[in-house]
């Protein structure tokens, strides 16, 4: 089954811009502004969403406006809107398991602590391509993870995104072009030299 749909996970509101729970946010951020892609909001999906044109073929961009512990709430009312199963959607989210900024493209697993991921196994099912980008492990073990995730990128972490973004967006183009096994092949190897 191919890509129809894009999502990336985040909270809505300015105060958690530039988060690190937000990073799915930003990269289908950037999708659409380089598409010059306007988002609107659509109530019934509890979505922002914006259309795009990928090599003839039209995909969904989905930002849910549910908090991040509801994501697949409004995702599984996208893939019902759209008459389309848990395979046709790429979701791009965070991972304190990886490294900072690292990228990591799967299929299944467990929801590893990611209370997003745990709502969209209930609500969507498994089998839906999730592209992960680390955003480092806490600081102190001490540290509270909820405010961990919620804390601001620093500066120089900003930047390194900012360099790292064109490769997500290519890793995206792959999923949809080549499908998940040969884009995993590539993106899982391809990083794990570069890094």
């Amino acid at each position: 089954m191919s890509i129809a749909v894009i999502a990336g996970l985040g909270n809505p509101g300015l105060k958690y811009r530039n988060t690190r729970h937000n990073i799915g946010f930003q990269v289908i951020d950037r999708l659409a502004s380089l598409q010059g892609a306007q988002w609107r909001a659509d109530a019934r999906l509890e979505a922002e969403v914006a259309v795009i044109v990928h090599k003839d073929r039209k995909l969904m961009l989905i930002k849910p406006q549910t908090y991040m512990n509801a994501s697949g709430r409004s995702l599984a009312a996208v893939l019902r809107y759209r008459m389309l199963p848990a395979q046709s959607l790429l979701v791009v989210y965070d991972d304190i398991t990886l490294d900072f900024a690292r990228p990591k493209l799967s299929l299944s697993g467990s929801a590893g602590g990611h209370n997003g991921i745990s709502d969209m196994l209930e609500q969507v099912g498994p089998g839906f391509v999730r592209y992960r980008i680390g955003i480092g492990a806490k600081p102190h073990k001490a540290m509270d993870l909820a405010d961990y995730v919620l804390s601001k990128f620093t500066e120089s972490e900003q930047q390194l995104l900012a360099d790292r973004m064109p490769s997500y967006l290519d890793h995206l183009a792959l999923v949809v072009d080549k499908g998940f096994e040969t884009a995993m092949n590539t993106i899982n190897q391809r990083n794990a030299s570069q890094l």
